[in-house]
């Protein structure tokens, strides 16, 4: 199976919310990253087919979404970022009513509930109402819904967005765990939520992509780029008003900092090997809602 962006692009008035986009994906996880505005839940959008491109096409296996119609969504398991509950629904009503919406059986509705349920870890609380969950459950309940029809497409809007870390470790499992032999595109501005289960990352900013990368040499770019050094207080000043710190450490009356910058942004400071958040602040920098230890 191929999902194929053929120069897509998504304008308002003048302004481009996604700008001549062509990827093609195969199998496997996409970490979808951009700082919010990028354009990220506009791409998801028309590949989902909430919103028609301005020009450019979407195809499956070289037929464009169009002609396929019914045929392509049969194919789609889609979370969106603001995930709409019916909040006195419990959560097996829930995902029986999302089954009759998307066409499946009584028969294999209740069978799939069930399954997904235990899945995701809400079997014991599924005739609880979601109005009583928290936002982790609710995300594991939108990500069963998703899973209802076993989609070959899956696409995931910031999952994550609000979780506590123990909660974004067990969703991040329950992806890999969904993702076998699926397209998954995960879209986050988090970037520890794909740097351990995308197999690809697509980069985005200001609606376009910046690189089309395999996880094992996105950061390639940036070797040797990247620098730690350990100095006082005032020097630790100095340094971040006069360079980019994407990250800060106290240690025994010193601070340890980590440093992007072309060149060694002092005589004893030393290149590490550099991450994805790395790779992600050296684009977007302020912007960037990253993650960073104090």
């Amino acid at each position: 199976m191929e999902l194929q962006l053929q120069h897509l692009s998504k304008q308002y008035g003048t302004k481009h919310a996604v700008r001549d986009v062509s990827v093609s994906l195969s199998p496997g996880v996409y970490g979808l990253l951009g700082a919010n505005g990028a354009g990220k839940t506009t791409l998801m959008r028309m590949i989902c087919g909430v919103l028609k491109p301005t020009f450019g096409r979407i195809c499956l296996d070289g037929k464009a979404i169009e002609e396929l119609g019914e045929r392509y969504y049969a194919h789609l398991g889609y979370m969106p970022q603001d995930f709409g509950f019916y909040p006195d629904f419990t959560a097996r009503e829930f995902m029986l009513y999302m089954a009759a919406v998307k066409g499946l059986g009584r028969k294999k509705a209740k069978t799939r509930t069930e399954e997904l349920l235990e899945l995701v870890n809400l079997g014991g609380v599924a005739d609880r109402k979601v109005k009583s969950f928290s936002g982790g459950m609710k995300q594991r309940l939108g990500i069963a819904q998703a899973e209802l029809n076993a989609p070959d497409i899956l696409i995931l809007d910031e999952p994550t967005a609000g979780l506590d870390p123990k909660e974004r470790v067990r969703f991040r499992n329950l992806i890999s765990d969904f993702a076998k032999e699926k397209i998954v595109i995960l879209s986050t501005h988090i970037v520890s939520d794909v740097s351990y289960i995308a197999d690809t990352i697509l980069m985005m900013k200001d609606g376009t992509f910046l690189l089309q990368e395999p996880m094992a040499t996105v950061t390639d770019c940036i070797n040797g780029k990247v620098w730690e050094l350990l100095v006082g207080d005032r020097e630790a000043a100095e340094c971040s008003r006069r360079f980019s710190v994407v990250n800060l450490h106290h240690e025994d009356g010193k601070v340890r900092l980590r440093m992007i910058n072309e060149s060694a942004p002092a005589a004893d400071a030393v290149t590490v090997p550099p991450s994805l958040e790395d790779l992600f602040l050296y684009y977007f920098g302020e912007e960037a809602g990253t993650e960073r230890s104090e």
